[in-house]
């Protein structure tokens, strides 16, 4: 325990320096430095933090696969394909919160009283806990702690011109649009939640992610975080 906290905190103080150093970077005029001072802080706040996380959180990982493999048959793990950074498809993942080969025999989004949930999956989907697994593909480079929520390719390829600008940023495992629409599923309800989802849903939640993608940041990032565990425990 005593090496852990000091990992923590290690890693917790090369953000913070960084941070000065990304400060100090702002007070440049140029756009283009401005630009890669973001990015650059952004990837080393991702980093720290999401392996500080995976470092605290191994308990909850081990209490969590135990729980999944003693309720449903299956993996613990669900490896889902899904479209990041320049429309590159990547393997997304997530604790698994459903029946084995749910993609196969329903739907690719969850709606409202979906009977493909598990029971310990409702309790992980309620809790966004089934999301944590994504901190490694933010440690891996997949994706970063806030973007644009990773989109199924089936729905990508209904984006307009305009909304495959969405790829030109890093997904992320929260969003203001995952803020937002913090309880989606049970929003699609009725015989034609796919159409809402489609004609309502994803354009909305793509507007809130774009306007967020036109400038995003460390101290954005943090508040949308704290937003995010916010509205997880209201």
């Amino acid at each position: 325990m005593h090496k852990l906290l000091r990992a923590i905190g290690v890693l917790v103080m090369i953000n913070f320096l960084a941070y000065l150093v990304y400060k100090g970077l702002m007070h440049q005029p140029k756009p283009a430095q401005r630009f890669q001072a973001n990015f650059a802080l952004k990837r080393l706040f991702d980093i720290a933090v999401s392996a500080a996380a995976l470092l605290a959180l191994t308990p909850v990982f081990f209490a969590i696969g135990v729980a999944i493999q003693l309720t449903s048959p299956g993996p613990v793990l669900y490896k889902a394909k899904r479209v990041g950074l320049n429309g590159k498809p990547f393997t997304l993942y997530k604790f698994r919160s459903m029946i084995v080969s749910a993609d196969k025999v329903g739907p690719r989004i969850t709606a409202g009283s979906d009977t493909r949930v598990t029971p310990i999956g409702r309790v992980l989907r309620r809790t966004k806990m089934d999301e944590l697994p994504q901190l490694l593909n933010v440690l891996k480079g997949d994706m970063s702690l806030v973007g644009p929520r990773p989109e199924d390719p089936t729905y990508v390829q209904k984006y307009t011109p305009e909304q495959r600008r969405i790829l030109d940023v890093k997904p992320g495992i929260t969003s203001p649009a995952s803020v937002e629409y913090r309880n989606e599923e049970a929003i699609l309800q009725g015989p034609d939640w796919e159409h809402k989802y489609l004609t309502e849903v994803m354009p909305a939640k793509l507007k809130l992610d774009m306007d967020y993608a036109k400038d995003p940041s460390v101290d954005q990032d943090i508040r949308i975080i704290l937003k995010t565990v916010q509205r997880i425990f209201s």
